[in-house]
Parts: structure tokens; C-alpha cells; sequence
């Protein structure tokens, strides 16, 4: 991979990362579009995805705080935690998180063979890119209920969504905003989660990865391709989460369907 290639897959990762056209599909899309032979190795994406990871932990670095310092403070003082969940609004999210977190790292763990196969399947990613319109296109029909708040179970739907969007092409944010507010929720809280919730997952499957290129002894090739694309994602991704919080406030969420759904149909009739 050569540095342009780098800094333009980092781009695309960036930026489709948060908003909700899926940054995985369009990773595949870009690899086919620049001549990159498919591979079942997901070094790159790993490394970009940590500098969209990282871009969430600066843009909500607060709630970050916040919700971390009460989850060690609620396993430290474990026989108070009953009264802590009840008053503590960091740590109810905490434990959200947490539950959500679960049903994707069950299909990652389970499924990854047939997900890396996924990977080699640009047109396979085009039909899901037009799910993920459909999926976007139908929120307009969602309708916030007034004081609706997260449960733990309203925190496993979203997170099954999430799970669903480990298919390249169905977008993890589109996916999981559009799931939280079919169930009543405001749409800036349910994007709030939505960024939130990218993190143990992002963490969960760099460490995994990591983990494995140490145990087979190896080290990534083009490593500065790959710094340069971290740095990248990380910037671009910043970007995007500020314009996408802005559109959700402004109600506009469900225009990227009109994207999502015009290069999808692009690819099934284009790429062979």
C-alpha cells in the first residue's frame, strides 16, 4: 500500500466511520476502486479504526471521564452499587454500554471467519449499502418520545444493531441512531450512545488484533502507511462527528439515505 493509498483509505474510514453510510463498506468499495487486491488481512482497517477510536475519546472526552471513573468507583465499593446505579446517571450508562457491547463482540468472536469472507465482497457490500438506506430512509417515521431514557434493555437492541453492522455495507452509526430512535429515543441522545458505544468495540477488536500479530511474530507491513492513516482517520473522523452532531440536531439524520442508497445501486450495476 502506498502512502496515497494510505491517506485516502484513512480519509474514507474517517469520515464514514460516524456518519452513516459504513465506513467498512466503503473501505472494501475504495480497496476495489484503487487496484488493491482483496485480502483477508485487516491490518489497516484495525489501525484506522484506533484513530477513529481515538477521535471520540477527544470530541466526548468528558463523558469519557465521567463514565469511567464511575464504573471503577461502582467495582471498588461493590456493595454500594445498588444505590450508586440508582443516583448516578454515569454509571447507569456504564453498565448500558456494557450491555450493548456484548451481542457484537459474540458475532465478531464467532463469525469472524465469514466476516473477513465478507471483506472480499464488493457487491455483497453494495446490496448493503442499500439496506442501510432503507434502514436511514425510515426514521423519518420515528418519533421521540418526551423524558425517554436508555435501559439495559433498549442498550441490547441498539447493540444487536451494532452487531448487524459488522456486515460491511449496513453502517454500525446509521444502524445503531436509527435503532434508538425507532424505540422513542431523541435523536441526540441516541447519537451520543451511538458514538459512545464505538468504543469497546474499536478497543475490543485493536486489542484482539494486536494481540495476534504479536503472537505469530509479526510485524505490520508499510508501517508508515499505516501511522499515516491512523493520523488521518483520526482527523477526518473528528470532523465528522461534529457535522453529523450538528445535522441530527437540526432533524436531518435521514438525508444520507439518498447516499447510501445511490451508490449502492451504482455498485450492483457497475462492478463486476
Amino acid at each position: 500500500m502506498t502512502i496515497l493509498q494510505a491517506i485516502l483509505l484513512g480519509l474514507i474510514q474517517g469520515l464514514t466511520e460516524f456518519l452513516p453510510i459504513s465506513s467498512s463498506g466503503h473501505l472494501v468499495l475504495g480497496e476495489y476502486l484503487l487496484g488493491l487486491p482483496p485480502s483477508s488481512d485487516v491490518t489497516f482497517e484495525i489501525f484506522v479504526h484506533f484513530g477513529t477510536f481515538l477521535s471520540v475519546v477527544v470530541v466526548f472526552w468528558n463523558d469519557v471521564k465521567a463514565i469511567v471513573l464511575a464504573v471503577v468507583s461502582a467495582v471498588a465499593h461493590p456493595r454500594d452499587f445498588r444505590n450508586r446505579y440508582a443516583s448516578a446517571e454515569d454509571l447507569r450508562m456504564g453498565v448500558y454500554l456494557i450491555a450493548a457491547s456484548v451481542p457484537a463482540a459474540i458475532v465478531g468472536i464467532r463469525y469472524e471467519d465469514a466476516i473477513s469472507e465478507a471483506f472480499k465482497d464488493p457487491k455483497l457490500v453494495s446490496v448493503m449499502l442499500i439496506v442501510t438506506g432503507l434502514i436511514l430512509y425510515l426514521t423519518r417515521l420515528a418519533r421521540a418520545r418526551e423524558g425517554k431514557q436508555f435501559s439495559v434493555v433498549s442498550a441490547i437492541l441498539v447493540g444487536c444493531a451494532q452487531a448487524v453492522a459488522i456486515i460491511p455495507g449496513i453502517s454500525r452509526s446509521g444502524s445503531t441512531i436509527s435503532c434508538a430512535m425507532y424505540l422513542g429515543i431523541a435523536p441526540v441522545r441516541a447519537a451520543r450512545f451511538s458514538f459512545l458505544l464505538a468504543l469497546p468495540v474499536i478497543a475490543g477488536g485493536t486489542l484482539l488484533h494486536v494481540l495476534d500479530l504479536i503472537a505469530k511474530g509479526g510485524a505490520p507491513e508499510s508501517l508508515p502507511a499505516l501511522a499515516l492513516g491512523t493520523v488521518v482517520a483520526f482527523l477526518s473522523g473528528w470532523v465528522a462527528i461534529r457535522f453529523l452532531l450538528r445535522l441530527v440536531e437540526k432533524g436531518k439524520f435521514s438525508v444520507f439515505s439518498i447516499y447510501c442508497l445511490i451508490v449502492g445501486t451504482l455498485g450492483i450495476l457497475f462492478i463486476n
